[in-house]
């Protein structure tokens, strides 16, 4: 029996999970800056495209703050959230999350915060939808 899932037209979060492997890390075996980078960007894009529904590009990478290494096998979710929208402009906050597999101790690791540009058919910025407003309690 099939059951059908609930579409959220407009979600506004994005999590990836991703594995530490040798080949994603330096010589003291933690990730390399730029594999975090990649990954956060990954989770934004995936987030913007979403939201937005069109074709989306990274405008700019604001502050990162490396807080924790993240060591050879650990899991890292990547948790990407939309925070605010301009006219086309959609800014992503994004957390790294490393994980213990055998504790299941989390620790945040590294924060960012992304700009994301939404784009029509022929490349050119165009409106993003506004955020929708919090409902009274």
């Amino acid at each position: 029996m099939s059951e059908a899932i609930a579409n959220d037209p407009r979600p506004t979060e994005a999590r990836l999970l991703e594995m530490v492997f040798p080949d994603h890390t330096n010589h003291l075996g933690t990730l390399f800056g730029g594999q975090a980078l990649a990954w956060m960007d990954m989770a934004a894009f995936i987030a913007a495209s979403r939201y937005a529904r069109s074709t989306v590009v990274t405008a700019r990478s604001e502050q990162v703050d490396f807080n924790q290494p993240v060591r050879k096998g650990q899991l890292v979710e990547t948790i990407a959230r939309i925070v605010k929208v301009g006219r086309s402009s959609m800014h992503v906050d994004v957390d790294l999350v490393a994980e213990d597999l055998l504790t299941g101790d989390r620790k945040l690791c590294t924060r960012g915060q992304f700009v994301m540009i939404a784009l029509d058919e022929l490349g050119r910025p165009v409106q993003a939808p506004p955020l929708p407003v919090a409902e009274a309690a």
